[in-house]
């Protein structure tokens, strides 16, 4: 097989394994794939053809291994629309994406630039199989680099040769009833036909996606950013007062500001803490250039440059980024990040050279080095923290047997002291061994720190008055 079929395998592998282990029992596997089967029975009415065929030929290539689930065409199809069911599955946490755009007085060399943090995260092993991809249509419309997964035909994070840029950010909508087109797949289209935002704007109003979603779009014909806010029956436009514009996962614009989803959204989620910290790094490290963009998608602290400890949602950096990708559209310059998350190289591409044929396309003098602190004891303590962490969470949620000892526990606590999921763990531990007042005690010292957002505050609290009745 060519190394392209033995990557779109692995990937398959890890999403499907995540599948299993969350999932165990093979009735309620069985189940999941005839509702997902229910759900996205149409989705093919709301894709373009040529799309439709594109997924076809690359999911010949595909692995025979999980036909059982399906065949191999409506698996791959299926799956473009995994993004977007975890953006609606966001309303639980599962993700928090950044990003912002800087022109002007706030740009060093007063261009557009553009970051952001791709925070969709499945488990480890699938970010580990990214992919960056320069493609040049047959079927009309202008070259683009887009930066995913292997087997996404669709965009999350991408430029194209007219300097239009597009990022894609989830925000809170109701639980979907059917598929229609996934957000990639505008995002792609988006990409591929516009050379302005009055296009991007135009393509957008055309399709109906199933989730609510932001746009971040980018143009070096227009020299500015907007957001295009799109739920799945209004769109908005956000444009900002200021030159610089910030975007996580809430609405900004006049349409949906005191909308009362978005409102509940900005008031019991982490968005807005992480948008104001974006706004106060803005202003304290302007007027920015790429490797001054980097270092705001690394940062790990909270407001205020507090520690909040490694992997709070609260930060911008929450150690679980698929990738972060900074744009100069004035240069058709882009910078991708390397593992891990975002911490490793960004390596710069130059698409102008790319799109020419040219040979040497890669931009060494430009790359960014990792982040030193890939270098420090505090990394590994966070990794190790991590893994146990993890084991917890699947004797909590899954019964996976898992036994931590005292000498661990001060171990555990230790490497990552400032986190109020530490304590939170160790509570969701103790509670499910039955040890009540030992799980009270963990949970009112995650009560403590900096908790992420109002829901985790009143789920953290709902698990004291719980264990208190059941003493």
């Amino acid at each position: 097989p060519s190394m392209r079929a033995l990557q779109r395998c692995w990937t398959e592998e890890n999403f499907v394994n995540q599948i299993n282990e969350f999932v165990p029992d093979k009735f309620y596997r069985q189940f999941l794939k005839f509702y997902v089967a229910w759900f996205n029975k149409d989705i093919y009415k709301y894709i373009p053809e040529k799309n439709l065929k594109e997924i076809y030929g690359i999911s010949l290539s595909f692995s025979d291994k999980y036909d059982y689930i399906g065949p191999k065409y409506y698996r791959i199809l299926n799956y473009h629309s995994a993004h977007d069911i975890g953006h609606a599955l966001s309303d639980f946490g599962m993700v928090g994406c950044s990003s912002f755009a800087v022109n002007k007085e706030f740009s060093e060399d007063s261009s557009l630039l553009i970051a952001r943090n791709f925070d969709f995260y499945i488990n480890d092993d699938f970010a580990k199989d990214k992919l960056l991809v320069f493609v040049n249509p047959s079927d009309g419309g202008y070259k683009y680099a887009s930066y995913s997964w292997v087997g996404l035909t669709g965009v999350v994070s991408g430029m194209n040769e007219k300097g239009i840029t597009v990022t894609i950010n989830g925000s809170k909508s109701d639980i979907p009833n059917k598929a229609k087109e996934p957000i990639s797949i505008l995002a792609r289209e988006i990409l591929q036909y516009a050379k302005n935002i009055s296009e991007a704007i135009n393509i957008a109003k055309k399709r109906e996606t199933f989730v609510s979603e932001s746009l971040l779009i980018g143009s070096e014909n227009d020299d500015e950013a907007v957001i295009i806010e799109k739920t799945p029956t209004k769109i908005a436009i956000y444009k900002p007062k200021k030159n610089y514009l910030i975007c996580t996962n809430h609405y900004q614009s006049d349409l949906f500001i005191n909308d009362s989803v978005n409102r509940k959204n900005i008031q019991n989620s982490d968005s807005k803490y992480r948008s104001d910290r974006i706004d106060e790094l803005i202003l304290q490290n302007s007027p920015l250039n790429y490797v001054k963009a980097a270092e705001i998608l690394r940062n790990k602290n909270g407001m205020n440059n507090k520690n909040i400890g490694y992997g709070n949602p609260k930060a911008l950096n929450q150690l679980i980024a698929h990738h972060g990708i900074i744009f100069k559209p004035k240069e058709k310059k882009i910078w991708i990040s390397a593992l891990p998350y975002q911490m490793g190289k960004f390596i710069c591409y130059d698409l102008n050279k790319i799109f020419r044929g040219e040979e040497k396309y890669s931009v060494d003098s430009f790359n960014i080095s990792e982040d030193s602190f890939l270098l420090t004891k505090q990394y590994k303590q966070y990794e190790d923290y991590k893994r146990i962490k993890e084991k917890i969470k699947k004797f909590v949620l899954l019964d996976i047997p898992f036994s931590i000892s005292e000498k661990s526990i001060i171990a555990f606590i230790n490497n990552n002291p400032n986190n109020y999921i530490t304590y939170m763990m160790l509570g969701d531990y103790f509670r499910k061994n039955k040890k009540y007042k030992r799980a009270i005690n963990y949970y009112k010292q995650a009560l403590c720190y900096d908790v992420a957002s109002n829901n985790e505050i009143m789920i953290i609290k709902k698990n004291i008055e719980d264990c208190k009745t059941s003493q």
